[in-house]
């Protein structure tokens, strides 16, 4: 039996127009609002997360749920367990003594996330691991390019850092590197908590220091002093090594080619550029990690008349013997940041003090995740900053 079709009224085009606009649908758009965004620590030592912590309170947001363990056989497992798809990452790594398993930490967790189908991945890392390592040395490679590239394959599509050692190592990254400066912080440690600053005067212990120096300085409205003389080499007095092929005594030499001899340097006594006399003296630097070079400026110093010495420096290493030579040195003070975690040398050493740069951290996050400018954190910075 054949069935029977029920055959309904065609609509027409205004009786159709009129249903939809009297019941409008709506379509979802792609990215119609902006995602949300997460924070993760990439490293479980309670002295790594710290900072994060600190990162994540100014924010008001929770840290990201993840595990970060080493196994038995030394490999390095990260395992995220909310979900990140579409949101803004931002990873947290400060860099402990164990620095390439830092570094692995850092890399297997963008990995991670990059898989796990997040937006953006922006790594915050403080203190730039491998950052004097940026130049050609004899038949070494510049690590730090090496670096920029493994983080790069991983996932990484930003980097937040602090007063990296070479300023050319942006170049380094094929994605955005904002390299933030602990200079205001420090400044307004030296205004706040030290007495008499008036009185003092800036020290670069080297004549490569001698702009960040000037820079404070000027800042302060105090003189500056320079120490040449230095009995240790310098990252400027090594060898740059490309001797290829490598020099042989009694080598032949074309006929007819002289070339000139470079001379050898030869450095002069140690001596003082400034008056120190009676004044408090504050060297400063970017990283401070073996200490011999701060101790003999120290003594140095010290024969020059000056009353009281403070050492500033954005990244406190302060590898090795570092807190016993401070403590037995004329040093009065070390004044470090937070970027790197140094709570154990700090047990050690009575005179090592730390000022809080999570404010700044915590504000270029919320400005990437925004899509706001970023020059308001880099306002009064000059190139020679």
């Amino acid at each position: 039996m054949p069935k029977k079709l029920l055959l309904l009224p065609p609509l027409s085009v205004s009786s159709t127009f009129r249903t939809l606009r009297a019941r409008p649908v709506a379509f979802p758009t792609m990215n119609a609002a902006r995602s949300g965004y997460r924070v993760f620590s990439a490293n479980s030592t309670a002295a790594c997360t710290e900072l994060a912590k600190r990162i994540t309170e100014r924010l008001g947001a929770e840290l990201g749920k993840s595990v970060v363990y080493q196994e038995t056989n030394g490999e390095t497992r990260v395992e995220i367990k909310e979900s990140v798809r579409g949101q803004d990452i931002f990873i947290i790594q400060t860099i402990p003594r164990d620095v390439n398993t830092a570094v692995m930490e850092l890399l297997i967790m963008a990995y991670a996330l990059k898989t796990a189908c997040a937006r953006n991945i922006t790594g915050v890392i403080p203190y730039f691991p491998y950052s004097k390592q940026s130049k050609m040395r004899k038949r070494g490679s510049i690590v730090c390019k090496l670096l920029a590239s493994m983080l790069a394959k991983a996932g990484l599509t930003h980097i937040i850092t602090m007063d990296l050692h070479q300023k050319e190592i942006q170049g380094f990254f094929s994605f955005p590197v904002d390299n933030l400066r602990a200079s205001p912080f420090l400044l307004q440690y030296i205004q706040e908590e030290i007495p008499n600053y008036r009185n003092a005067v800036i020290v670069a212990k080297s004549p490569d220091a001698a702009k960040r120096a000037q820079s404070y300085a000027e800042r302060l409205r105090l003189g500056l002093a320079v120490i040449h003389g230095e009995a240790q080499c310098t990252e400027l007095d090594m060898d740059d090594g490309r001797h290829s092929p490598p020099m042989v005594k009694n080598a032949t030499v074309h006929p007819g080619l002289e070339l000139p001899l470079m001379m050898a340097k030869e450095k002069p006594p140690i001596t003082v550029v400034g008056d120190v006399g009676g004044r408090i003296a504050i060297i400063v630097d970017d990283i401070i990690d073996d200490v011999e070079s701060f101790v003999a400026a120290a003594e140095i110093l010290k024969e020059r008349g000056a009353y009281k010495i403070y050492v500033m420096a954005t990244h406190g290493i302060l590898s090795a013997d570092a807190p016993r030579l401070i403590e037995e040195s004329s040093i009065d003070e070390v004044v470090v940041t937070n970027t790197v975690p140094h709570e154990v040398q700090k047990l050690q050493c009575p005179k090592i003090k730390t000022v809080d740069i999570s404010l700044i951290l915590s504000e270029a996050i919320r400005r990437i995740h925004n899509g706001e400018s970023m020059a308001y954190l880099f306002r009064n910075i000059t190139v020679d900053d």
